[in-house]
């Protein structure tokens, strides 16, 4: 449990309501206890908390009345009900207004613990995803690069500064990592943003047709150039050019594109008087522009007249706290696209999508979560609503350091210990969960050991 988690008590019987604010400050909580409604709700309106246990028949307010108090003003605060008469009308009643589990005297310590730990959980997940939520829609009208990532924060902050200057720019990636997304951020943040964009993808035409692509022809030029053709070049005057995949141009086009980054003019295929340019290049790549230089991919020349300010975008596998945000952002698109009123995404669903090491980068985060949408029938999005792979078992593999003198079995356990709790930031269930024992059983161990989260 949450040893920061703020929890509301109300019962009116004081033997009750002393034993368990007793039990729930053991576990490390902060209780505040009413003894009655009228004094449960002034409380609820002076501070939040993470969870409500109330009583359900009491004199004056019940706990109905804290329930829908509750529901009204914050909804995502899970309500527990406890009562000594437990009926299964008023158990519906409960559940129908919202309440989040139902108690009834006596009840068992560890029962009333794990429940409660439970709604803690559910209340720090919705808590999470409307955060998430604001977050996305923040950047909803805006167009910018989802992240939360500290990593790609700093990139951004780098491409702002360098966003008015005139030099040219690569973009450094793995397919599917944005940089297309990060090229557009660069021409919205300059002064040439009220200029066109123009993107060229450098690998998808042949050596005439991308030179036509790019630098345009004149009527006549060649067979079949019955009128004259403007090139991506000016129709990019005045903005931002960016050639995406820039390695796979053929070598003859690399000759005539440096000449136009040097001269900073463009001759049409069949003209005889140049234009002259006032266009921003921006290139990106797949793979290390260097390395593709010392494979005979890229001339060095243009290679140099390209790579003034290198921007190298993370694989979406190294920035996983950005998962969930971009999840959100994708539903909701997704959902608005289709028309369906997918809202949310099950914390099973979001446990499988941040795990996963996403090839594809955040293009296949895309496409998971539109099939998603497409095949969910409720509001929320579900693991079953997503491809069976990313459900498998996810292996990790412990190799402890060699040494001339193996490790004692004990120093061993320690050893795998500390690297759960390494992988799981120091979440005990989960390292549980990982070692493959119970969260009492591993904080024996902690407390054997001397081990700290």
């Amino acid at each position: 449990m949450n040893p920061a988690s703020r929890i509301l008590l109300v019962d009116d019987e004081a033997i009750a309501l002393a034993n368990l604010t007793h039990v729930l400050q053991r576990e490390g909580h902060e209780v505040v206890a009413c003894k009655n409604g009228e004094d449960a709700l002034a409380e609820l309106s002076k501070q939040p908390f993470d969870l409500v246990l109330t009583d359900l028949k009491m004199p004056g307010l019940d706990g109905m009345d804290v329930l829908r108090r509750v529901r009204a003003e914050t909804p995502d605060t899970p309500v527990i009900m406890i009562t000594g008469h437990a009926t299964l009308d008023s158990a519906v009643e409960a559940m129908k207004a919202g309440a989040y589990h139902y108690l009834a005297k006596p009840f068992r310590l560890a029962e009333a613990r794990e429940v409660v730990r439970a709604a803690l959980e559910l209340g720090r997940l919705k808590r999470e995803n409307r955060t998430l939520k604001q977050q996305v829609d923040a950047v909803q009208t805006r167009h910018t690069i989802v992240t939360q990532n500290l990593a790609v924060q700093r990139l951004l902050e780098t491409a702002r500064q360098i966003a008015d200057a005139e030099c040219s720019v690569v973009i450094h990636g793995e397919s599917g990592t944005g940089k297309e997304l990060l090229a557009r951020y660069l021409h919205q943040h300059s002064r040439r943003a009220d200029g066109a964009f123009v993107a060229f993808n450098c690998g998808a035409l042949s050596e005439d047709l991308a030179a036509s692509e790019l630098f345009g022809h004149e009527k006549g030029a060649f067979t079949g150039a019955q009128t004259k053709k403007i090139g991506l070049f000016e129709a990019a005057q005045g903005g931002t050019l960016f050639l995406d995949e820039v390695a796979e141009l053929p070598h003859s086009i690399q000759i005539k594109l440096l000449r136009v980054l040097q001269e900073r003019e463009v001759l049409r295929v069949g003209a005889v008087e140049p234009v002259a340019l006032d266009v921003r290049v921006i290139a990106a790549s797949n793979r290390d522009l260097k390395e593709a230089v010392d494979a005979g991919h890229l001339r060095n020349d243009l290679y140099f007249r390209l790579n003034v300010v290198t921007l190298t975008l993370p694989p979406l596998r190294e920035r996983r706290d950005d998962v969930p945000l971009l999840a959100y952002f994708f539903l909701h698109k997704f959902a608005a696209l289709i028309g369906k009123g997918v809202r949310e995404i099950s914390p099973e669903a979001m446990q499988s999508l941040t795990e996963y090491d996403y090839p594809g980068n955040v293009r296949e985060l895309a496409n998971f979560i539109e099939r998603g949408v497409a095949l969910a029938q409720g509001d929320t999005l579900l693991p079953e609503h997503l491809p069976q792979h990313l459900g498998a078992l996810t292996v990790r593999v412990f190799t402890p350091a060699l040494a001339a003198t193996p490790a004692t079995l004990r120093e061993q356990e320690q050893a795998q210990i500390r690297h759960a709790l390494a992988l799981a930031h120091g979440n005990k269930t989960e390292a549980a969960r990982m070692l493959g024992i119970d969260r009492v059983s591993l904080w024996r161990k902690l407390k054997k050991f001397g081990i700290e989260a």
